[in-house]
């Protein structure tokens, strides 16, 4: 196996069933590659006896005759996803030492398939960053130039797969968080429809906004595991009982680009120029491109901060230092438990957003901000759902820029905020968006071409981006 080199899913599952080696090789190959090359801290725990557990149940379906579509996939976690028996921790000190007592419907719908989980994989805490830096264990450095950041908060789960240490990966996405580290380490990487792959067993950043979503080397292998995630789950009363897409994919496609996107003097002149280059030749290739306004741009990260922090404040009241997780040594009654257990546990980021996610919740400021900011989302919706009944998609960069260096932002948290900026309209609407590579800057560092398609059309943004690629 020393020399073995991964190209995609269908062809491993034939070689698996023509012999050419047997899935525990192939999971010890990945663990072991895992464990020395690893120097990017992409990974947080390798399962070492679970996943060679799985390895031996995908020989043996091979041996019966029945390999699942996904067998022998080497497929890394991020660390916001249940496992039962297995740690996970949001990347967070107020979860340390937590086993989860039930698998993710995602994760298990992969193994039933016939993937191997060998890990979980690092991110920003809480799903909570653009950088990876926020990590409770060490940032996340990106494979293509160690002193650049991976993006976040999928940071670990793109570098894994950019770094070949899995074949894929899983990230969640609230604002961009698996399109923004696709782009930045080269991958590709899908936010699916909001609804149309189960929540249960994700750990919540913020519910109306969080999905989960395949990171891989090509979209081929990205659809096929969206194949095998997607579809309702009683679990999750907001999981979509639509059945998968069956569009009919076209020959030729209608894209809008917004105006303000081109014309923002942030954008990065090399992603502009390279942009500008795919329209064209978009167009040269018979596909219709045209430009649209979009008067809510400046308006979408505040809409989203404001929505996203006050459900935070929601959801992570659960850590309280009682239930489950890290438990202040100095506490010696409740109200000391829960103030001291989560002063150590969580880190600023998270306690940035709790704080602004209280307030404007708050009484008094609810209606000037909260209500505000759903009514702000409506019409991003309701223009977005204008836009794609006259487009087939709308196309952009997927950021304005290409990967910083590590400590570039730290210190400024708005700008990191501002990293969301083309990719959090498709959250803000629940709807597919997917992340490709575009090229290369003179740095060599990748850029990322972004897609967002109409809802729960999935297969037309696979056809679509397969050409474009």
């Amino acid at each position: 196996m020393e020399h073995y080199e991964f190209t995609n899913f269908t062809q491993t599952r034939k070689d698996l069933i023509d012999g050419k080696y047997t899935a525990q090789e192939l999971c010890a190959f990945y663990l072991n590659k895992a464990a020395q090359q690893d120097s990017y801290n992409a990974f947080l725990e390798l399962f070492q006896e679970s996943a060679s557990e799985l390895a031996e149940n995908v020989d043996a379906s091979i041996k019966n005759g029945t390999p699942g579509k996904l067998a022998g996939a080497i497929i890394g976690i991020k660390d916001n996803m249940c496992y039962a028996g297995h740690k996970v921790g949001a990347a967070s000190k107020i979860l340390e030492g937590f086993e989860s007592l039930f698998t993710a419907t995602a994760v298990q719908r992969l193994i039933d398939a016939g993937a191997i989980v060998i890990g979980r994989l690092n991110c920003d805490e809480f799903a909570m960053g653009s950088s990876n830096e926020n990590s409770a264990y060490r940032g996340v450095k990106n494979p293509i130039d160690p002193k650049f950041v991976p993006g976040g908060s999928s940071g670990g789960s793109a570098a894994a797969v950019a770094a070949g240490l899995c074949m894929a990966s899983l990230g969640s996405d609230t604002g961009g968080s698996i399109r923004q580290p696709a782009s930045f380490c080269g991958i590709v990487g899908l936010k699916p429809t909001y609804g149309r792959i189960s929540r249960y067993g994700l750990i919540a950043f913020a519910s109306s906004f969080d999905q989960i979503g395949p990171m891989t080397q090509s979209i081929s292998d990205l659809k096929l595991l969206y194949e095998v995630m997607a579809g309702h789950d009683q679990m999750d009363s907001t999981c979509s009982s639509k059945p998968l897409d069956k569009t009919t994919p076209k020959d030729r496609y209608t894209f809008a680009y917004l105006q303000e996107v081109v014309d923002s003097p942030g954008l990065n002149p090399e992603i502009k120029a390279q942009f500008t280059e795919k329209l064209n030749r978009l167009k040269e290739a018979g596909h219709k491109i045209e430009a649209v306004s979009f008067p809510y741009l400046d308006h979408m990260i505040p809409c989203y901060y404001a929505l996203t922090a006050a459900e935070a404040s929601s959801n992570l009241g659960r850590y309280d230092g009682v239930r489950y997780g890290t438990r202040s040594e100095e506490s010696q009654d409740i109200p000391s438990t829960y103030f001291n257990s989560r002063t150590e546990g969580f880190g600023p980021e998270v306690k940035r957003r709790i704080m602004l996610g209280t307030f404007v919740l708050s009484t008094g400021y609810y209606d000037a901000y909260y209500s505000k900011a759903q009514k702000v989302r409506t019409l991003i919706k309701e223009a977005t759902d204008r836009i794609l009944t006259e487009v087939d998609f709308i196309i952009s960069p997927t950021t304005p820029h290409p990967a910083f260096k590590t400590g570039e932002k730290a210190d400024d948290p708005i700008s990191l905020y501002l990293e969301d900026i083309y990719t959090v309209q498709a959250n803000l609407a629940g709807n597919p968006a997917i992340s490709i590579p575009l090229g290369k800057t003179t740095g060599g560092l990748p850029t990322g071409l972004h897609l967002v398609g109409r809802s729960f059309e999935e297969a037309l943004l696979f056809d679509c981006a397969s050409k474009l690629a």
